[in-house]
């Protein structure tokens, strides 16, 4: 069984920092790519970065600049780095990471449970 724990939220004055965690734990035979999407309360969930396996980057324009996504793959972990947050960056945000359980597995979608961020004005 594959599980998805994300860790750091709060809440944050605007400006402020904020760093998300995301370890991946169980059995687990290959990380592809990982990301950090969002959610806030009406809307859709929405990309905020992806990071391939290799280290490709991208990033939501409404980010860039500011957010920087890494990831550990010894750790199974992936990061995001907030800085210069914006009370529009309020949002539950997820962590998504495409694996396969084993050598002859398709990869799937896993994602967390969420942590929330709110940014004061």
């Amino acid at each position: 069984q594959v599980q998805l724990v994300e860790s750091g939220g709060g809440l944050v004055q605007a400006g402020g920092s904020l760093r998300l965690s995301c370890a991946a734990s169980g059995s687990i035979f290959s990380i592809n790519a990982m990301g950090w999407y969002r959610q806030a309360p009406g809307d859709e969930r929405e990309l905020v970065a992806h990071i391939t396996s290799g280290g490709n980057t991208n990033y939501a324009d409404s980010v860039k600049g500011r957010f920087t996504i890494s990831r550990d793959n010894a750790k199974n972990t992936v990061y995001l780095q907030m800085t210069s947050l914006k009370p529009d960056d309020t949002s539950v945000y997820y962590c998504l990471a495409v694996m396969g359980a084993g050598p002859s597995d398709d990869p799937m979608d896993y994602w967390g449970k969420g942590t929330l961020v709110t940014v004061s004005s």
